[in-house]
């Protein structure tokens, strides 16, 4: 979750929103995201969802099966979707490191 909140603060420094995740898998960071939807113009660039793509890439996979993510904020219903999509087996957000369960469909 630590690091999940320093991509928080790179997005901030970058001047978009201040949102960051990451996934992880056997304990082992494999994908990491800063929101960019200011900075890229783009509205679906999420941290959670800028976190999928960098782990499915380097895991040259989109089945992203055991792993989990953790993010700074409760994922939208977006980024929810495009976890389970994924398969990611778990969610974690905030200070807290609340527990959101395995991603569903909105």
């Amino acid at each position: 979750m630590e690091r999940a909140f320093e991509m928080r603060r790179r997005a901030i420094e970058r001047g978009d929103q201040p949102y960051g995740a990451v996934i992880v898998k056997g304990g082992r960071i494999v994908g990491e995201g800063v929101s960019a939807v200011v900075t890229n113009t783009d509205p679906t660039a999420h941290a959670e969802m800028e976190a999928i793509r960098y782990a499915a890439r380097r895991l040259a996979t989109n089945d992203l099966t055991d792993c989990e993510m953790y993010g700074t904020s409760r994922a939208c219903p977006m980024c929810e979707a495009g976890a389970y999509w994924a398969r990611i087996a778990r969610m974690y957000y905030g200070t807290l490191i609340a527990d959101a369960g395995a991603p569903k469909l909105p």
